[in-house]
């Protein structure tokens, strides 16, 4: 496997987000149910592929997630660079809204640290930024761990551009994660750019599009209740439509190839630039090792024109998320 720098890290060039394996604060179920026996065998297999950049959050399960980890990677955390995630309130099991007030950063890193089993955290994101902290005390807090030697590497989410600039200024940052895929490129414009200006490495969550881009997709209106992307706007009527046209010019590369078509969505990605390292999500080997194998995959010139030409920037229909109160956390 291809290493990849973010920042002052050394990773993998593809990650593994381990969201799946035990759901969201309140949304446990959106993945359906989890065989935990093979999430922890799909870990052990990411660390034999070489894929060794394992994304998790306390808020994944919540907490669930973390202990996962811990226990898939106990006689092998050397092996594993292991990012996880701040900034929210957790209250009976749900987000209770964000929070990167500095006490609150060290006490999660504290309890992160428990449940991970180990003595750092490779890579520390501020899940989502916190209008009511200057972002200049969230990164001096992260500094102070990074010189305790809690944590390696700095990060921001869905940050925008002022935030990240301001960040980097006080401290420099490692890596920002956003959502980026052929089905949601609205950072391209004035994001990417940015942190290569600062020399910042980029990690896309959902780079499959939620699903969208592995010819799998189903219509709002057919999906169970219980399948998160019920409410999702781009899975909805006339949205739906157009939206496959980035999935149909995935599906014609992937037959040009003898690929599937997440493999081709992934290797769009990775020919973005050698400071992309994209994080799609498995609970089973199976996913995982069909994923892992568009490290290998060479898309030619005219393969990234017919897929640029079928899913520019902006053309995706319907907002990113189906709630205003989770539109309002990006970009600030």
């Amino acid at each position: 496997m291809e290493r990849r720098k973010l920042g002052n890290l050394d990773v993998s060039a593809l990650g593994l987000g381990c969201m799946g394996m035990a759901g969201v604060a309140g949304m446990q179920a959106m993945y359906g149910p989890v065989d935990r026996a093979e999430a922890i065998t799909t870990l052990h297999r990411a660390l034999e592929l070489g894929i060794d950049f394992l994304d998790t959050a306390e808020v994944y399960g919540p907490f669930a997630n973390e202990e996962l980890l811990g226990e898939a990677l106990a006689g092998k955390r050397d092996k594993a660079v292991i990012a996880t995630k701040f900034g929210f309130n957790i209250t009976d099991g749900k987000v209770a809204g964000v929070n990167s007030r500095p006490a609150h950063i060290r006490d999660v890193c504290e309890a992160s640290l428990k449940r991970l089993r180990t003595d750092r955290i490779d890579l520390f994101y501020q899940h989502r930024v916190d209008p009511a902290v200057p972002i200049e005390d969230v990164v001096g807090t992260l500094a102070e761990l990074k010189r305790e030697g809690k944590i390696l590497g700095l990060g921001l989410s869905e940050a925008g551009p002022e935030t990240i600039r301001r960040a980097h200024a006080t401290h420099p940052i490692d890596a920002l994660q956003s959502e980026w895929s052929l089905w949601e490129r609205t950072i391209e414009p004035d994001i990417i750019p940015l942190i290569r200006e600062l020399g910042i490495g980029f990690v896309p969550y959902s780079p499959l599009g939620r699903g969208f881009l592995t010819g799998q997709a189903k219509r709002a209106e057919e999906l169970p209740d219980s399948d998160y992307r019920k409410n999702d706007p781009r899975y909805q009527g006339a949205n739906f439509e157009a939206n496959m046209k980035a999935a149909d010019a995935v599906k014609a590369v992937a037959a040009r190839h003898g690929a599937t078509m997440a493999q081709v969505a992934l290797a769009w990605l990775l020919a973005q630039g050698p400071d992309v390292v994209p994080i799609p999500g498995s609970k089973r080997r199976v996913t995982l090792e069909d994923n892992a194998g568009a490290a290998a995959l060479k898309l030619t010139a005219d393969d990234l024109a017919a897929l640029d030409a079928a899913s520019p920037v902006g053309a995706t229909q319907g907002d990113r998320y189906g709630s205003a109160a989770m539109m309002k956390m990006v970009r600030l």
